[in-house]
């Protein structure tokens, strides 16, 4: 008999594997985007335009793939579209002009976009409920081990190797997850009759009517698709032109920044559980600590510290409490819908980083036409980005304050329409 740590390494680290590289492509921008603008004369709007291509094309999939999963099993659906993914990096270092940088990042998005959700699906097939916790933690520090490695330890292969090469050797690498998935993970025998795709879509209708989704869709949009764009592209040219570092002083602080993420997803591993049943909810978790991320970034902003190590690890570390957005949006519906869910607040994720990531590219670009300098021209940016993290907070405040009303409505009214019926 295998034994259960086998077992568990044997199910979780071929996808453990995928999610690093899925985060790593994701985050890999935020240092060479530099190097590409400098050799191939890229402004700040072809850089957001270009990094962005991943999450629009990782953002489309995102519908048919929850659809995909449900129906084909995890194993064949990531490793088909990492493909795809490995062609993406390939077309990627061969490019000479935005249009193929674009083509090459969109194919990359696309091919890594089943990466976490089958993840997801796939250990809920083969781990019990009270193990779907710990293993988010544990897939989601693996991917942030995949952004801590797009950080300092790339900047570092730079100096002996070209972006070109980088992008070479990932596509060799993403070819080597996709024999680890293929050989390695077991297929979980269907059970019962799948649902028609007419049923499954369906499904899709039933989530989008209901305001408890819309509640945490913005969050999604805002919140979560908004440390997406900072982290994958804006962190570093802020840190460039507003705070003044080299761009290895700007990988460090990515590297605390992404260290932070780590060290929170671990966290969340392995104390949810036991904060839940101290009352401890993880609706709390997620507003509490997307408030303080809001905060953390609001510092940065208005240079109220020069503690820059100390607030970028404090964005990463509370921005990672985002992750929580699945699992307490999921728990409003039945479990058979869980998976549509998942990926259409993924597919929002994505949106929003796209629009955000693009926009504040084309705000900047905007604002040094108009005479603005570089470091006031990416504040303006970075303010935008707040007041709409802001506003989404306010929306998420006002529907849990307006369902405890209705709640408290309910309960309230409940005897007295006990007593009218007794009468």
């Amino acid at each position: 008999m295998t034994p259960p740590s086998a077992r568990w390494f044997r199910l979780f680290l071929p996808f453990a594997g995928g999610y690093f590289l899925s985060y790593l492509y994701r985050t890999v921008n935020a240092v060479v985007g530099p190097v590409l603008s400098n050799e191939l004369s890229l402004g700040a709007a072809d850089l957001g335009l270009l990094t962005s291509t991943y999450f629009i094309a990782f953002g489309a999939a995102q519908l048919p793939l929850g659809i995909l999963l449900d129906r084909y099993g995890a194993r064949r659906i990531e490793a088909g579209l990492l493909l795809l993914a490995a062609a993406g990096a390939a077309v990627f270092a061969c490019s000479d002009g935005i249009v193929m940088l674009a083509v090459g990042r969109g194919l990359i998005g696309l091919g890594v976009s089943a990466c976490l959700m089958a993840a997801f699906k796939f250990f809920s097939q083969w781990f019990t409920a009270e193990r779907q916790a710990s293993l988010t933690g544990w897939i989601m520090t693996s991917g942030t081990l995949g952004a801590l490695a797009a950080s300092a330890p790339l900047d570092a292969v730079l100096r002996v190797a070209s972006w070109r090469e980088v992008f070479f050797g990932l596509s060799a690498i993403t070819a080597g997850i996709i024999v680890w998935l293929w050989r390695g993970v077991p297929e979980k025998p269907p059970s019962g009759r799948p649902q028609s795709f007419a049923q499954l879509a369906g499904g899709l209708r039933q989530i989008v009517g209901r305001l408890h989704f819309w509640r945490f869709a913005t969050i999604s949009l805002a919140q979560v698709g908004g440390f997406m764009a900072v982290q994958s592209l804006w962190s570093s040219a802020w840190l460039i032109h507003v705070n003044g570092y080299s761009r290895s002083e700007a990988a460090a602080h990515l590297t605390m920044m992404n260290a932070s993420m780590a060290v929170a997803y671990f966290l969340i591993g392995l104390s949810s559980t036991w904060l839940a049943r101290r009352g401890v909810q993880t609706i709390h978790l997620l507003g509490g600590g997307l408030t303080l991320a809001l905060l953390s970034l609001l510092a940065i902003v208005t240079q109220a510290s020069g503690h820059h190590y100390l607030l970028w690890g404090a964005y990463g570390f509370f921005s990672s409490v985002g992750t929580l957005n699945y699992g307490v949006t999921a728990a409003g519906f039945s479990g058979e819908l869980s998976g549509r869910v998942n990926t259409l607040l993924n597919l929002l994720s994505f949106v929003g980083a796209f629009m955000l990531q693009w926009g504040m590219g084309l705000l900047i670009d905007a604002l040094k036409a108009a005479g603005h300098s570089p470091a006031s021209a990416h504040t303006g940016a970075f303010v935008l980005l707040c007041a709409l993290q802001a506003a989404s907070l306010s929306w998420f405040c006002f529907c849990g304050w307006r369902a405890r009303r209705e709640a408290k409505i309910m309960t309230t009214s409940a005897p007295a329409k006990n007593k009218d019926e007794k009468s």
